[in-house]
């Protein structure tokens, strides 16, 4: 099972520090998601973190980032956009309903599935499927290893994910929750947990 990492949806002061102890804590790969941010604050931050970690970030908008630092592919945020024209490398795609796993699957290297549980980033982002219906669809066979869970993923519901036959977890505010930007500078509890999410995966 893989562990993707999102970025806070805002930039904040440690944050290249923290990115690259994650790194080198074994993060093998990170979605780069600033919505509604200017693309000079992620050039800022990808240059901080350097030529070397670039092939493990996947961009969120701002495409052509992904060319002028070499990253690793680019994210989609729905199952229907088209990638932007002569575009060749990693598309990963969000799909919102069941319904849209099969065709968005074929076009992409993986899908996220959104939302498996609350946000534990965004309020307003919650739940959208029953038990019934993920169960339905892993036995369809449209939820496998191509397809990742987002959505108020967390440690203690990673083995769910896990046995409805998710190739990945997506985690956002699990992980961020454990740091607060605006008091504290050490990041101990937020590495320490990185390591239990790794765990809980294999």
């Amino acid at each position: 099972m893989k562990l993707i990492v999102i970025t806070r949806p805002t930039f904040f002061v440690e944050e290249d520090k923290i990115l690259v102890d994650l790194f080198e804590e074994g993060l093998e790969n990170l979605h780069l998601c600033k919505p509604g941010s200017s693309p000079l604050y992620s050039e800022r931050l990808l240059t901080l973190l350097g030529d070397s970690l670039a092939s493990k970030i996947t961009v969120h908008g701002h495409f052509y980032l992904k060319e002028e630092y070499r990253l690793r592919g680019i994210h989609i945020d729905d199952a229907y956009t088209e990638p932007p024209t002569g575009y060749k490398g990693n598309i990963t795609r969000t799909c919102h309903a069941v319904s849209e796993l099969k065709e968005a699957k074929k076009q992409s290297n993986y899908v996220f599935l959104q939302s498996i549980f609350d946000s534990q980033t965004v309020a307003s982002e919650k739940q959208s499927f029953t038990e019934e219906e993920l169960k339905e669809a892993s036995r369809q066979g449209l939820i496998d290893k191509k397809v990742y869970a987002l959505g108020g993923m967390n440690i203690d519901n990673i083995k769910y994910a896990k046995d409805l036959g998710f190739g990945g977890v997506v985690i956002c505010g699990d992980l961020w929750n454990r740091f607060n930007i605006h008091n504290e500078i050490d990041y101990k509890e937020l590495l320490n947990h990185f390591e239990k999410l790794r765990k809980a995966i294999e």
